[in-house]
């Protein structure tokens, strides 16, 4: 493999562990909720209504977390801008250059 496609490869790679990463957190998401919900249901009161806020609080908040995530996956530019990541990177890099040059 040429350096160029070694490139494109690990940014492959990246990308993939990063939507694994997203599945997983939903997966887990669900799971935990389900229990929740049976949980809470199991702890109501003879007439007394499901649908109170207390009972959707870890849903709603967690939910907030994990759309948060899909964002940052499956769009990427929409909250840092385009590259933010290589421009972050060469911005520390430079730093480290000119630290380095400084104490030289």
């Amino acid at each position: 493999m040429t350096t160029q496609e070694e490139i494109k490869y690990q940014e492959a790679l990246k990308r993939v562990k990063k939507i694994k990463g997203f599945y997983s957190h939903a997966a887990v998401y669900l799971l935990v909720n389900i229990m929740i919900v049976f949980l809470n249901i199991n702890d109501l009161k003879e007439g007394e209504s499901y649908f109170q806020f207390k009972n959707f609080l870890t849903a709603f908040f967690w939910g907030i977390g994990l759309l948060s995530h899909g964002l940052s996956v499956f769009m990427p530019g929409w909250i840092m801008g385009e590259n933010w990541e290589e421009r972050k990177i060469k911005e520390l890099m430079d730093k480290e250059k000119q630290n380095k040059e400084m104490w030289q």
